[in-house]
């Protein structure tokens, strides 16, 4: 019988990454709005770290079968 590969869902590997731990990260709120909007914006501003946050526990099992991970 033929096993089939697992496909990456792609717009969640755009949407969350993973840490080296295994926990996943996202964009906050307030960068997820200002996406579209970025040439007035300072570069230190566009990197900004604080702009990730840990997602919810509820998800991680969902989202990580989503990556494959």
């Amino acid at each position: 019988m033929k096993t089939y590969k697992l496909k990456t869902h792609k717009s969640t590997s755009k949407r969350f990454k993973l840490t080296g731990t295994g926990k996943i990260k996202r964009a906050a709120q307030q960068m997820r709005n200002k996406a579209h909007r970025k040439n007035k914006s300072s570069a230190q501003r566009k990197i900004n770290p604080e702009a990730m946050v840990i997602t919810a526990k509820g998800n991680v099992k969902k989202i990580k079968r989503l990556l494959n991970a």
